[in-house]
């Protein structure tokens, strides 16, 4: 691999310690999804250890069976992969149970989320640390009991062109769906618009890779990893998941107990990787990066050679400006997968690539 200059260095540097980027889920940019796309899936078919009683069992639509439901499974496939970055947020609200369910129908071989503790130690999906941003009340996750949370309407914010609260009331498309004020759409219900635990998650698509980020910070975030840990436990899924942190205490923390489970590495094992040439241990195999980070480049074919050598497969999310000619580019360098918020275009990316090849 070509040595990045003294410069780019300390920018790579300063990056990664001013934030988490380097870990598997970030921006939470959106734009607007294009129409048409082929999604057809390639080579598819149709605080505890006590796990808390979380909610009645949600029942979705019939799912196609992904190409494969395990780590070593996916791993095997011999092709990209695409993941449905927090259920695909540019397309369906973020983190919902109708998010997950479409972008399976569109043939993704992963779904993406962030984990964290509610005050009654019920490990719920959910990005941000509190609820401002997509419901319709304001609330830190840690503070508030499940039930709370879970009566909130998580879809309140989104838009067909974003995530954001300044556009006409009109362009809420879903927002009242969790309230019963407006119909869910078809073979959906009010639920599936909510914040939802990762239980129920892991009960609806028993087939799936998870790809899952704790998103806690210290102490809460080793009870998150103790609570997901016991979720695993109790559903036999060890060999179905990537687990990830900023924080490497928290990925250390996990491997520790679970050293079987596949995982990514945290904040201080990229600054040595990118900065010093450090090579990652066997165990931190899967590498998931953004492509550029304030004007600098992060995957490039020199860092694709580096990774493939040493043996890493490399997971790429977009920061922001997800395009289908972005996803395209990505898959051209060498990504392994790509965390889309926009499956539909990921997918009609990467059937191209395949068609191509």
């Amino acid at each position: 691999m070509n040595k990045l200059s003294i410069t780019k260095y300390i920018s790579v540097a300063l990056m990664l310690a001013s934030t988490t980027a380097l870990v598997s889920c970030g921006s939470d940019d959106s734009s607007s999804p294009s129409s048409g796309a082929d999604t057809t899936a390639p080579g598819t078919q149709a605080t505890t250890t006590e796990v808390p009683v979380t909610q009645a069992p949600i029942t979705l639509p019939p799912l196609p069976t992904p190409a494969a439901s395990t780590v070593t499974g996916l791993l095997a496939l011999g092709r990209p992969i695409v993941l449905a970055h927090a259920s695909g947020e540019m397309t369906h609200p973020h983190s919902s149970l109708f998010g997950f369910s479409e972008a399976a129908r569109m043939g993704v071989d992963v779904l993406d989320m962030d984990v964290q503790l509610t005050s009654d130690g019920v490990l719920v999906i959910h990005h941000d640390l509190n609820t401002g941003k997509t419901a319709n009340e304001d609330l830190v996750l840690l503070e508030h009991t499940y039930d709370e949370l879970h009566a909130l309407d998580s879809a309140y914010w989104f838009t067909a062109n974003c995530t954001c609260t300044d556009q006409p009331e009109a362009d809420y498309i879903y927002r009242g769906v969790r309230t019963g004020a407006k119909p869910a759409p078809a073979g959906y219900v009010a639920e599936d618009f909510a914040i939802n635990s990762l239980e129920a998650l892991m009960q609806l698509y028993p087939d799936y890779v998870l790809n899952i980020e704790i998103k806690d910070e210290g102490d809460a975030a080793k009870a998150s990893a103790d609570a997901l840990m016991a979720l695993l436990t109790k559903y036999d899924a060890f060999e179905r998941v990537v687990v990830a942190s900023f924080d490497d205490t928290v990925v250390d923390y996990f491997h520790e107990k679970q050293p079987n489970v596949a995982m990514s590495p945290g904040q201080t094992a990229m600054v040595s990787f990118f900065l010093g040439g450090v090579s990652l241990p066997d165990w931190l195999y899967i590498v998931q990066i953004p492509p550029t980070y304030e004007g600098l480049t992060l995957f490039t074919p020199e860092y694709v050679a580096r990774a493939k050598s040493e043996g890493i497969v490399t997971w790429v999310w977009p920061n922001g400006g997800e395009t289908l000619e972005l996803y395209r580019e990505l898959l051209a360098i060498g990504a392994d997968g790509i965390n889309a918020a926009s499956p539909p275009q990921a997918m009609t990316a990467l059937n191209e690539f395949l068609g191509a090849s």
